[in-house]
């Protein structure tokens, strides 16, 4: 069974407006992708967020966006090259600065929503944001969507000098190229809790899962992301750190 990392987006409310359990789900995590300000929080929420992770002795990373407050970073932007890799060179900044006021460190980068999605099918996109995380901190490992011919993008970071993370997802449907189904479609994320800590097992044990066209499919990741925004998932979050605790689903099952 694979040691997956699990990884969380968290610290993306804003000012008084609360967006998921961070507390709840921090305990949970290995990694703790913290928003820096351009799709959700502001200074003050970055600064605590750092703060809770260190407390549970989490990893942190920036986790940059499109500047898309009003659409949570979900909307794709028409950015150049050059502003994408400033976008994500501003933002990781900012995190690791919250970081060292703490007295934490910061280790990775995991790009946000329509960016995230975007640089997977673009690789000018890719190698700007490769180029802003290398401008930082040639250190800091990316984290990218896994895919099922990762060797392009292998490439590319090797030549920016760049570690990576390959990521899968409990909750989202994917195609048989390996890319995430939009959330535009139906069905493009999972509800159903035993659905989600069964995909996670399947990954966990290196197993395919099923795309959408029904073919089999088979991606090979170092973390998984979960998501802690309401109680249900909290639940099934909960579930799946079993799983990769205790290496199986009857343990994971029993978990809500």
């Amino acid at each position: 069974m694979t040691q997956l990392l699990l990884n969380a987006d968290v610290g993306e409310s804003l000012g008084p407006w609360v967006m998921g359990n961070d507390a709840a789900l921090m305990p949970l995590l290995d990694l703790a992708n913290i928003a820096c300000g351009f799709h959700a929080s502001d200074p003050d929420i970055m600064r605590a967020t750092v703060r809770l992770a260190s407390e549970h002795s989490v990893t942190i990373g920036a986790h940059p966006s499109y500047p898309d407050l009003v659409g949570f970073g979900r909307r794709s932007m028409a950015c150049t090259p050059e502003q994408v890799e400033n976008l994500v060179l501003y933002q990781v900044g900012a995190l690791a600065a919250m970081c060292k006021a703490e007295g934490a460190q910061l280790h990775y980068v995991k790009p946000h929503g329509a960016l995230y999605n975007d640089m997977a099918g673009d690789h000018a996109l890719l190698a700007a944001v490769m180029r802003g995380v290398q401008a930082y901190d040639s250190g800091l490992v990316l984290v990218v969507p896994a895919t099922n011919d990762p060797e392009p993008v292998r490439a590319m970071a090797k030549a920016h000098g760049l570690q990576l993370w390959f990521e899968v997802f409990a909750d989202r449907a994917y195609h048989k190229n390996g890319r995430l189904v939009s959330r535009s479609k139906q069905g493009a994320v999972h509800h159903d809790q035993k659905l989600i800590v069964e995909q996670a097992n399947r990954f966990a044990k290196g197993l395919s899962i099923q795309a959408v066209e029904g073919s089999e499919l088979l991606l090979q990741a170092d973390t998984l992301c979960v998501h802690g925004d309401n109680e249900a998932s909290i639940h099934a979050a909960q579930a799946i750190r079993a799983a990769l605790t205790n290496g199986g689903a009857n343990e994971c099952l029993s978990a809500d």
